[in-house]
């Protein structure tokens, strides 16, 4: 079998995005911005209190797989759905999109495919609430060791670390793929999944990361400091590449003694931020296992991430190998 140049493990969701007001945000007790985990209840309410709106497959790292395909690059994707309409939905689009996808799903009877309510308010701030489902039930048994060895690069998510079964999968996986001659990627995902996982994430960091994504929230979260100078300093001993992004300002990427600062691409109209991060992840991923230098691969995630922001959804609606062209010559 051919090598991918990444595969992936984390949330499969379907988002659902609506604009709402900032009075909406108020009124449901939203905290701006943030990712909240909600039961059915709670998921029922929400989605009946919001307005018209997009349902797409989502779910962090499959977004990032999306795009890495729209770059005309290889990868797959590992996700559980139940064997129900919304995983049917999920399997189609990702496979649609050009991602390897071939986790059986769970049988129907059990929890449902998971969802992930996205509240974009007018400053393009993205609240997400999301019902996990099926999705928080993937393990070790859902992994295919064949497929993980034929990754130049596997991505975790942070946002599935929360279930003890997902945290066996992806130490097992980590395993299979670093004894395959691979690397392995994390996205920190979000500041609430920091707080809550620091202990664990220093050490899989330490011990098992060659590649690190966060934000600038999440990484000075991460080393619990004030000023991301300081962040980056003290990241820069834990693993091979950081990259670290900063919204406006861009990103900066370190890798022992080199350190790359990548202005954002410019982006006529902010419409939604939702999926920036995930975007960010795949150019510089797609950079990385095509052999271009770092300053390159930042470059390449500005751009994914600039088109992903100009509108509504996570995943990329014009060809990002178009639009990297002019970069790569």
């Amino acid at each position: 079998m051919s090598r991918l140049d990444v595969v992936a493990i984390g949330n499969a969701l379907v988002d659902v995005l609506s604009h709402e007001s900032f009075e909406f945000v108020a009124e449901h007790e939203l905290v701006l911005g943030s990712m909240t985990l909600i039961d059915t209840p709670t998921a029922e309410r929400l989605y009946s209190a919001m307005g018209p709106g997009t349902e797409i497959s989502g779910g962090s790292a499959a977004n990032t797989m999306t795009g890495i395909a729209s770059f005309g690059g290889s990868a797959a994707f590992v996700g559980r759905v139940s064997n129900d309409q919304l995983g049917k939905v999920f399997a189609h689009d990702i496979r649609a999109a050009g991602v390897e996808f071939t986790t059986t799903p769970a049988p129907a009877g059990g929890e449902p495919s998971g969802r992930c309510l996205i509240v974009v308010t007018p400053d393009a701030q993205r609240t997400m609430h999301t019902f996990l489902g099926a999705s928080a039930q993937l393990g070790p048994d859902d992994l295919d060791h064949d497929l993980l060895a034929r990754a130049q690069v596997l991505y975790l998510e942070g946002y599935l670390w929360d279930e003890p079964e997902a945290q066996e999968a992806y130490r097992l996986a980590t395993r299979t793929v670093h004894e395959a001659g691979g690397r392995v990627a994390f996205s920190l995902s979000d500041s609430f999944c920091v707080d809550r996982h620091r202990d664990t994430f220093l050490e899989l960091i330490e011990r098992e990361v060659d590649v690190l994504f966060a934000n600038e929230a999440e990484i000075t979260s991460l080393y619990q400091v004030d000023d991301f100078d300081t962040a980056l300093q003290m990241v820069n001993h834990h693993c091979e590449i950081a990259a670290l992004t900063r919204a406006a300002k861009g990103a900066v990427i370190v890798s022992r003694d080199e350190v790359h600062v990548v202005d954002a691409h410019p982006v006529e109209q902010l419409e939604d931020t939702t999926g920036a991060g995930d975007l960010f992840a795949a150019g510089f991923l797609y950079g990385l296992t095509h052999g271009y230098d770092l300053g390159t691969c930042g470059r390449l995630g500005a751009v994914a991430a600039a088109e992903v922001i100009s509108h509504l959804g996570a995943r990329p609606e014009t060809s990002l190998a178009d639009l990297a062209k002019p970069l790569l010559g």
